[in-house]
């Protein structure tokens, strides 16, 4: 797979945050078929990184509200991403 078919887009939150500064760690939505190996080869290739581990977890949807109108969010995969030592991903930073 193509490496901008496998990431979606990197989650931007105050928990993934302290995860790059403490651990570097970052945390991307990918592609829900998308396996570990994929997703490794994807950040390694799109960001000229080397990868240590990657972690996957299934988001799941949550009932949302907006007036009487009644929803639910969509399901997605989240997989944290922590690089070799000396690694950094430059889109992370000055956000």
């Amino acid at each position: 797979m193509d490496p901008h078919q496998v990431i979606i887009r990197p989650v931007i939150s105050e928990k993934s945050y302290n995860l790059i500064e403490g651990e570097g760690q970052y945390t991307f939505q990918v592609d829900r078929r998308a396996n570990k190996n994929q997703i490794k080869n994807a950040i390694e290739g799109a960001f000229d990184v080397s990868v240590a581990k990657v972690n996957t977890a299934n988001v799941k949807s949550k009932p949302k509200r907006q007036g009487l109108t009644r929803g639910r969010t969509a399901t997605w995969k989240k997989a944290v991403v922590k690089l070799a030592p000396g690694d950094r991903i430059e889109l992370f930073e000055g956000v």
